[in-house]
């Protein structure tokens, strides 16, 4: 039996409840599939913009910082080996737990080894240590990480300006 001879056999008081239930239920998928996913969205947004604007205050506080060192000559004179350098200053960063192998590269390079690390603080560190401390990346392998936003990377950095290519 289909479908309409059915609904043609119920009384018009159960037809009516059938399809207010189909109704429900329509409705029901409708908020589930479209609302519910927009609302995901519309609050990952937010906190998007949240942590989007935290940054630029924070950029917007240091940036006299910055200028003076620029107008200062760039690089900030340390006495630190450049091994307890990347140690120290990727630790303020937030890369110490990323850090799974470091090794001498020559009279004044660093191998490194970084796992799971936010590649936005990867990138704002490296810039970092260029800036102020005159290090340079001689040679970088960034590979997707484990999830969205983290990587595994394999740099070469040094005191001084890049090599030649």
């Amino acid at each position: 039996m289909n479908l309409r001879a059915w609904l043609d056999n119920l009384a018009p008081r159960e037809r009516n409840l059938v399809y207010l239930a189909v109704a429900l239920v329509g409705i029901a998928a409708v908020y589930f599939a479209v609302v519910m996913p927009l609302k995901g969205m519309n609050a990952r947004g937010a906190a998007r913009v949240e942590k989007k604007a935290a940054d630029l205050a924070w950029m917007q506080q240091v940036a006299p910082q910055v200028m003076a060192a620029r107008a200062s000559g760039g690089a900030a004179s340390t006495n630190e080996s450049l091994v307890v350098l990347v140690d120290r200053t990727g630790r303020e960063a937030g890369l110490g737990n990323s850090v799974r192998d470091q090794s001498p590269d020559g009279e004044r390079g660093l191998r490194l080894r970084l796992e799971g690390a936010q590649f936005d603080v990867l990138v704002a560190w490296l810039a970092n240590l260029q800036q102020q401390y005159g290090v340079s990346v001689q040679a970088a392998t960034i590979d997707a990480g484990p999830a969205p936003g983290l990587v595994n990377a394999s740099l070469t950095l040094s005191h001084g300006a890049p090599a030649a290519p």
